[in-house]
This record gives structure tokens, C-alpha cells and sequence, in this order.
């Protein structure tokens, strides 16, 4: 049973210790949730991922057309000189015409004739003939002629003649993707002939193919001489933007190529077209030795190159009336298309809110042509998978070490660094590095952490005000506030100074006090000592009754340390003169203290159990502080410092050599010092001399001259409680003097 108590402990432990939120843990898993989400590819990520292609569309530097791709535009030019649209059949044939004699390569009509011409002059013809019937019967001569001039008046026999003719004219069809109500518009067959030849199929696998059940084609008069067909879909993304050019539709279990696919096919003299498929979808299309990147579903990015008029546009009208050079249609392909404010197939691309469709299918016409692709490598995904992984993993490892203003910048560095790349590599390069998923993971990481950290720092800051809004200065709690990092609560050992302050005789007069008056008085004096240690940034550690322990150099550091406890220890000893004329005035019996200070290594950080702890020091020179203390009973003064002390404070304040000591047990002695005043008066210097002159006698074994020097300080300072104390001593050896290896050391007992 036992074991299994442990074991139950130990499972709990560990998931309280799996679930408790680090850092690392957070980052983990901002990078996981990412991961996940980028499997998953929910569409607001998708879109996201377009706009910042779309801003590196806008940021790249324009491109300038090969110059093998023209626009012949049916504009308002053209409209004003040709008549509304849509024109008659005879117009397309002078329009096709005039580009063959210009020497055209291919033609390529962005326009789909599906019905027959409501303009032709033989509609009026047959109609003269019905007419006449009613009336009379047609001689056979006549209805031989009406024939005769009906099939020279045929406009859309006419328009397939001149397509023929020309043996390079390219036909645009568009598939139906929602099933009309009534029945599809009958095709010819040649047309659907004109699909991927050559496919090779790698699996049994269509996958994410676009397909659609119905398509409107041109009637079979004009389809029959056309050198090629391709139909004219575009598919806009989610958010209305052209970016896609779909390279292949499904169509009753047959494959077929878009308008600009052939026409670069007839263009190159009809390299063979193949299609690969796989178990997802498209795996790569090639046109002669040209291989086409794809994504799964046969499409094909669009590289725009600018805005509006990225190629050559010439007037329709200007083209049959040959107000067109020869040089700049010669050889070219030629791409008719409507420009024409209402009559134009309007579209949304990166670059503007309005663009012609016509304009598209030559950017695409020349991407291909040129082999100016626009490439995601299946690789980059795995890529995608690794910076998002890393990069959130880095930040919970990297920034937690950082400062708020370095964590940022280096946010920031790496932000601009991956966007940089992503820019360079579009630019330069023309590979679709995703910036999304990875710029999203380190935003969102960062922010975390710095929520976290900010949660962290708020209760650290709460945990310290507690610890320390009582013992320290407000100004010192301030810094500490601000600047917790300068805190080390685990344990560190430093150079500090350390004062201990005690009341005289205090046992005594608590006996002659009622407890209220007792508490009273000890709360006004303890009130008033602690605000002169917090005025000179003193970190009050304890109360230890009556007795006051003091801490300077901590928790911030301080360099003169040793100077603030000396000023301390004699504004303390200013403070209570001025409280002991109050309480002489109340009745109260005054009060004199004595302070301990010492300057040395020791230990501070919190200290105790988990369940209650205190900041404070510990180690010899605390004790020694507090051994200081208590001989200012023995020498009958307020304040003695320890050598360092001294040292420290060099010549700044006025103090005299008391003594040298040793605390029983220990090897090395200690000068002592009195600290007399903040600044040294003629009558106290010239005592103190007269006093350390006293001293060497003593230490020469020269009583009678020590007594004697000593009795001139009580002449100029009467009551001196050293002297006096010298006095008694020389005395004592001049009865029994000390043993030969005396050296002048005075032993402190317990």
C-alpha cells in the first residue's frame, strides 16, 4: 500500500510539474498550436498568406514584358470607330485578316462565338425569300442565285474561312461550373479534340483536378479552321483576386488546356503536352521540354508583372485601318481582347481593384512562354514545419534571458530578417517562401512571453513588496520595484555593513513602566531610529526587542555603505536627545543607546523554512557588529566601528582609536574606533591626541605615564568613559602586570 501511496504521489508530482506553465512550455506549445493549424490550413490563414504575396507583388520592382506578347484591345477607340459591341462577324474577319497580313504568329481570341451572327446580311436575304413564297413560286434560277449570294453573304462562313486562312488563330471556350437549367449549348467537335494529347498517368488518381459539367463552345462554322481552342476561365481566390491561372479542367473524363496553354503551344510549332497525375492531384504538366509548376490542383501562380498595361496595347481600329506599324505585331502573339469600360471581363489582381481579364491571360501567355515561374518547391512545406517549430522554441529559450529591450529588438531583427529573405527570394528568385506561419508563431510566442513574463514579474514584484515595503525606504522599494533583476534572494556573499543598536539598561526601566506606557515608548523610539535608517537607505532586518539590526549595501548596492551606517549611528544618537527632552517633559525616564557597526563579507539572501523566511545576513562579521554593540557598556561610549569601518570612512567623520580586540575563540584581533562627531571640534581633537597618546603608553607598559596622560583627557572631557576605563586598567597592572607576551590586545568574552 505504500508503494502505491508513493507511486500516486510521485504520477501527481509530475503532472503538476508537466502542467505548470515555464517559458519553454509556452513556446512549445504556440509552436505546436501553429503546427497543427498549418496541417490543417483553415482559409483566413490562406488568405493572410495571399495579401502578403499580393504586398511583395507591389514591393518588387516592375518587370518588363518579353515584348512576345501583344494586346489587340477592343477599346472605346475602337467602339467609336467600328460601332457597339458586339460587332458583326465581318469586323473579326478584317480583324483577322489584318493581323495575318501584319504577319501575326498566332491569334489568340479571348472571346467565345457560341451563337451565329444576328448582324448577317443573309438573314435579310432568306427573309425576302420566305416573303416571296407567299405569294408566287420561286424560279429555280432565282433560288440557285439566293443560295449562291447567301453563302458569299455568311458571315460566320465567312469569319471561318478567314480563320482557316490564316491557320493561326486560337479559339477561347469557357466551362459552365454550376449546370444550367436548360441543355448545353451544342459544340462541334473539334474542340474537345484539342484536350492534353499526351497524358501519362503515373497512378490511377485524378485528386484535386478541377472539373466542371458543361462547357459553351464556339459554333462548328468558326470552329472548324481554328489552329487550337483553349478555354478562358479564371477562377478568382476566396477573396476576389486573380493569382491562380487554373491549367487544366476536367470534362467528361477528359483533360484540357486553358487559352494561354495553346496559344503558346501554337506559338512553339505544337511541342507535345502532357499531364502527370498522382495520388494528389497534378504532379507536374510539361509543354514540349518546358515543365510548368503546379500546384495539386493543376494551377498555375500568376507573376504579374505591374499594373495595368504590362504589354503593348494597339487599338483594334487602328489594326484594320493599318495605323499600326508592321514591326510591332510581326511575329508576335496577338491577344484580342476587350478593354472598354462595360464590355470588358473586369478582375482583381495584387496589383489593382480593376484589371482586364485580357491582361491576365497575357501575363500568363508570357510566364510560360519565358519560363518566368513563380515557384513554391514541395521541400519549402517541410521548411514551413521546421521554422515554426524552431523559431517558437528559440524565442522561449532565448528571450526569458534577455532584456525587455534586447527581446525586442531581436524580434524585431528576426521579423525583418525572414521578411527580407522571403522579399529577396520572390524578387530574385521567384520561390513563394511562406511568411505567414512563421512571422505569426514569433509575434504570437513573443507576446506570450512577454504576458507571461509581465505575470511573472507582477507577482515577483507583489512577493517582494511583502518582503521588503517594512525594512526598507521607500525610495530603495522603488528601485527595487523597478529594477527586481538587481535582487539575488538565492544566496549571494558580499562586501556590507552591518549595525546593531541597543537600548542601555532597558530591563531596568521596563520595570518601572506600566505596559501601555512600556509599548508606547518603545514604539515612538523605534519609530524614530527606523526612519534615520531608512533615510540613509539602510535595509532594516530585524527588531530584536529593544535592539535595532541594520543592513547597508543590500538589496541594492551601495558604495558607500560603511559611511550611511556611520551617519546613521550618529543621527540616532541626535535623534535621542531630541526624544529624551519630550519624554522628560511626559515624565518618562530617558533612554541611552549603544551601536555596533562593522564592515565585511557575509552572506545575504533569504534565509528559513519554506513555509516562513527573511531576508537577512549571516557570518562572523555580523557577529562581530554585534559584539561592538555591547562594548560600548564596557567603554561607557554611544558608537564604536570596527577597523574596516574605519577604513572606509577614512578622515570623513571624527572618531578616535579605542582599543585593539579579539573575540575569544577567533586568532585575528580588531582595531575599534569611537564615532564621535560628523565633524571634529578643537576640544575633541585635541582630547582625542592627548587620548591615543595615552594608548602607546599603555601599550609600552608605561602605566604611570598612561595614567597620567589619560587624567588630562578627563581634564579636557570630563567623564570619558574610556579614560577612565584605561585608568582602571594601568592600575590593575601596576599590582599584577600582564604576562611578557602581551601585546596590548584586549580579550572580549562572551
Amino acid at each position: 500500500m505504500t508503494g502505491c501511496f508513493q507511486f500516486e504521489n510521485i504520477c501527481i508530482m509530475t503532472i503538476k510539474n508537466l502542467l505548470k506553465p515555464s517559458y519553454i512550455k509556452i513556446a512549445a506549445s504556440i509552436s505546436i498550436l501553429f503546427a497543427a493549424i498549418y496541417l490543417i490550413s483553415p482559409s483566413f490563414f490562406g488568405v493572410l498568406e495571399l495579401k502578403t504575396i499580393d504586398a511583395r507583388f507591389r514591393g518588387r520592382p516592375a518587370i518588363k514584358a518579353s515584348g512576345d506578347v501583344v494586346i489587340a484591345t477592343i477599346d472605346e477607340k475602337s467602339l467609336d470607330e467600328l460601332g457597339r459591341w458586339p460587332w458583326p462577324r465581318t469586323t473579326i474577319t478584317r480583324l483577322i485578316d489584318a493581323l495575318t497580313s501584319y504577319g501575326a504568329k498566332v491569334i489568340v481570341f479571348d472571346i467565345v462565338f457560341s451563337e451565329p451572327d444576328e448582324h448577317s446580311e443573309l438573314k435579310a436575304l432568306l427573309s425576302f425569300k420566305e416573303h416571296y413564297k407567299k405569294y408566287r413560286s420561286i424560279p429555280k434560277e432565282l433560288t440557285d442565285y439566293i443560295h449562291k449570294v447567301g453563302a458569299e453573304l455568311d458571315p460566320d462562313t465567312n469569319l471561318g474561312k478567314a480563320i482557316k486562312r490564316s491557320a493561326r488563330v486560337v479559339l477561347g471556350y469557357f466551362f459552365n461550373f454550376e449546370k444550367a437549367d436548360k441543355g448545353v449549348v451544342q459544340q462541334g467537335g473539334r474542340e474537345l479534340s484539342h484536350g492534353y494529347k499526351e497524358v501519362e498517368v503515373l497512378k490511377e488518381s485524378g485528386g484535386q483536378i478541377i472539373s466542371a459539367p458543361e462547357l459553351e463552345s464556339n459554333i462548328e462554322m468558326i470552329a472548324r479552321g481554328a489552329k487550337g481552342f483553349g478555354y478562358y476561365n479564371i477562377i478568382p481566390d476566396d477573396d476576389g483576386s486573380v493569382r491562380w491561372a487554373p491549367l487544366v479542367i476536367g470534362y467528361k473524363d477528359r483533360y484540357y488546356a486553358p487559352l494561354s496553354v495553346e496559344a503558346v503551344k501554337a506559338y512553339l510549332g505544337d511541342p507535345p503536352l502532357s499531364l502527370i497525375l498522382s495520388d494528389y492531384g497534378v504532379a507536374n504538366i510539361r509543354l514540349g521540354t518546358t515543365s510548368i509548376p503546379v500546384d495539386e490542383s493543376g494551377r498555375m501562380f500568376i507573376n504579374y508583372y505591374g499594373g495595368q498595361k504590362a504589354f503593348p496595347h494597339y487599338s483594334v481600329a487602328d489594326i484594320i485601318k493599318g495605323r499600326v506599324d508592321k514591326e510591332n505585331l510581326e511575329d508576335k502573339i496577338v491577344l484580342v481582347g476587350a478593354t472598354a469600360i462595360g464590355i470588358y471581363d473586369m478582375r482583381v489582381t495584387p496589383f489593382e481593384g480593376v484589371y482586364p481579364g485580357v491582361e491576365i491571360h497575357a501575363t500568363i501567355i508570357d510566364n510560360i512562354l519565358n519560363k518566368r515561374f513563380i515557384v513554391r518547391p514541395q521541400w519549402f512545406g517541410l521548411l514551413d514545419m521546421l521554422v515554426i517549430l524552431c523559431a517558437g522554441l528559440f524565442l522561449g529559450i532565448v528571450i526569458p534571458r534577455l532584456s525587455a529591450m534586447t527581446g525586442f529588438f531581436t524580434v524585431i531583427s528576426f521579423l525583418a530578417g525572414y521578411g527580407y529573405l522571403g522579399i529577396y527570394l520572390f524578387n530574385n528568385k521567384g520561390l513563394l517562401l511562406n511568411m505567414t506561419y512563421p512571422l505569426m508563431v514569433v509575434i504570437t510566442a513573443y507576446l506570450c512571453i512577454i504576458l507571461y513574463r509581465y505575470a511573472m514579474e507582477t507577482r515577483e514584484k507583489k512577493k517582494l513588496k511583502g518582503t521588503f515595503q517594512h525594512y526598507v525606504a521607500p525610495s530603495i522599494m522603488e528601485e527595487l520595484l523597478k529594477y527586481p533583476e538587481k535582487l539575488k534572494l538565492g544566496g549571494e556573499e558580499k562586501e556590507l555593513t552591518v549595525l546593531f543598536s541597543d537600548i542601555r539598561r532597558f530591563t531596568t526601566i521596563a520595570e518601572g513602566l506600566e505596559p501601555s506606557a512600556l509599548i508606547n515608548l518603545l514604539n515612538e523610539y523605534l519609530s524614530a531610529m527606523s526612519e534615520t535608517v531608512f533615510k540613509y537607505e539602510g535595509y532594516l532586518d530585524k527588531y530584536i526587542g529593544d535592539a535595532i539590526m541594520a543592513v547597508y549595501g543590500t538589496p541594492l548596492v551601495q558604495h558607500d555603505h560603511a559611511r550611511k551606517a556611520c551617519l546613521t549611528a550618529l543621527e540616532m544618537v541626535e535623534g535621542l536627545n531630541v526624544l529624551r527632552r519630550s519624554w522628560n517633559g511626559r515624565g518618562l525616564p530617558p533612554l541611552n543607546i549603544g551601536v555596533g557597526i562593522n564592515t565585511g563579507n557575509m552572506v545575504v539572501g533569504n534565509v528559513g523554512s519554506k513555509h516562513k523566511f527573511e531576508y537577512t545576513v549571516i557570518g562572523d562579521n555580523v557577529n562581530l557588529a554585534s559584539r561592538l554593540e555591547g562594548l560600548n557598556k564596557l567603554y561607557s561610549t554611544n558608537i564604536i566601528i570596527s577597523e574596516m569601518v574605519y577604513k572606509k570612512i577614512g578622515r570623513e567623520l571624527f572618531c578616535r582609536e579605542l582599543d585593539i580586540v579579539q573575540v575569544k575563540g577567533k586568532v585575528k584581533s580588531v582595531a575599534i574606533y569611537e564615532l564621535m562627531k560628523m565633524e571634529k571640534t578643537q576640544p575633541l581633537e585635541q582630547a582625542a591626541g592627548i587620548f591615543h597618546r595615552g594608548i602607546m603608553y599603555y601599550r609600552e607598559r608605561r602605566w604611570e605615564d598612561a595614567i597620567k596622560t589619560f587624567n588630562n583627557v578627563i581634564d579636557l572631557k570630563p567623564e570619558d568613559g574610556p579614560s577612565m576605563l584605561y585608568i582602571q586598567r594601568c592600575r590593575q597592572f601596576l599590582s599584577a602586570p600582564p604576562p611578557e607576551d602581551w601585546q596590548g590586545i584586549f580579550i572580549i568574552h562572551n
